[in-house]
């Protein structure tokens, strides 16, 4: 079945209701014993959360910022999928599908997609126009959960490329941070005759062995930053990579659980100053959650991480591929390492602040990016 079908996001009253139940009647643990983050997050904020979730998130009118978007389902290997799509009304666009990753959403890209669609109303001109499509991974928010297992990074990557194909579209780039790297990585391995151009804002390359004994400052950074991630921010990743489903009941159960899961990483990935909502609105924060929360993809999502690691080995791009690494960003490379496997770089930036979340932290240096980058492979 290749029809595509317009969607909406449409949860029940029913659904909001028990929603707010179960924040009620949270059941919290006692106080951390330090004064700051390092035991994960605080009991005080998640308290804030809970309470502001519960009484004042106008559910509503976020489900219709979020309608304000095209939105559409299909179905590509017996999985359906949720995408947006918003066509440029610029004639020469260029089609672009972004991919996010965990524990994203199409959230993530709210603030650029009217920047990337229609340029000439924020900023730029009409050649820097793209046809944009954000497709919801499966397992993630409105696609579809896999019932069996193989639906790792690769086979997602090849669905995209169905995806554009079906579409309509004969040449279009594939952007992507996190999760969304390999599956923008993947999708240009898997149809490099239409995939003209690979933009990452995570790109991962192991260090290349011959450098280590003449790393640059820059490198010698990433590989501290990997150490500290390695350390104190990966335990999620061991979890969701080895037991998904031991953790997807508690994600599945409590919003809190699934809050507190999930927000945490907008304080450690994210360039603030302290606090996640220096760099997201609370709504903002919580209109992600709600990705998760509502078609109860804890597990689910959690999933990917068990297919792919250990699971997948990339081959050679050899897609034109440029890259924006930003200072935050829990895991680095160095142009020379990713070149072992993205053998035809044509611009890597260096960029000056942000973290993890690109689009969401810094939309108007992302849109940048992409606008330059793409302009070189139109």
């Amino acid at each position: 079945m290749t029809e595509i079908v317009p969607f909406e996001i449409n949860a029940s009253a029913e659904a909001v209701d028990d929603l707010r139940e179960r924040l009620r009647r949270t059941r919290f643990p006692e106080a951390e014993t330090v004064d700051d983050w390092s035991q994960g997050i605080p009991l005080s904020y998640v308290q804030e959360l809970v309470e502001y979730w519960a009484n004042d998130y106008d559910w509503t009118a976020r489900q219709a910022l979020l309608n304000s978007w095209p939105q559409f389902k299909t179905t590509i290997d017996d999985l359906g999928v949720h995408f947006i799509h918003v066509r440029s009304p610029h004639e020469d666009a260029f089609p672009l599908i972004i991919t996010h990753g965990w524990p994203g959403s199409i959230v993530e890209f709210q603030n650029v997609i009217g920047p990337l669609t229609n340029p000439t109303e924020h900023g730029g001109e009409a050649a820097d126009a793209f046809h944009v499509v954000c497709p919801s991974i499966p397992g993630f928010g409105f696609s579809d959960k896999p019932s069996t297992t193989g639906c790792g990074v690769g086979e997602i990557g090849a669905m995209w490329a169905q995806l554009m194909a079906r579409l309509g579209y004969e040449r279009y780039g594939a952007q992507g941070g996190d999760w969304g790297s390999p599956i923008s990585s993947e999708c240009a391995v898997a149809d490099p005759d239409h995939c003209v151009g690979l933009h990452l804002n995570m790109p991962v390359a192991a260090p290349d062995p011959s450098t280590m004994g003449d790393l640059t400052d820059a490198e010698n950074d990433a590989l501290a930053a990997y150490g500290h991630y390695d350390k104190e921010e990966s335990g999620y990743s061991k979890q969701q990579s080895t037991r998904p489903q031991t953790i997807g009941y508690g994600l599945a159960d409590s919003p809190a659980a699934q809050a507190a899961w999930i927000i945490e990483k907008f304080w450690g990935w994210t360039d603030n100053d302290g606090h996640p909502e220096d760099v997201a609105t609370r709504d903002q924060l919580l209109d992600n959650v709600m990705m998760y929360w509502l078609p109860g993809t804890g597990a689910s999502s959690a999933r990917l991480y068990w297919e792919s690691f250990g699971n997948f080995v990339g081959g050679e791009v050899n897609t034109a591929m440029g890259a924006s690494v930003f200072p935050r960003e829990i895991i680095r490379t160095s142009q020379r390492w990713a070149a072992q496997r993205y053998k035809n770089i044509i611009s890597w930036n260096i960029m000056e602040e942000g973290g993890h979340f690109a689009a969401l932290e810094q939309p108007d240096a992302y849109v940048n990016e992409l606008r330059n980058f793409f302009a070189l492979v139109r």
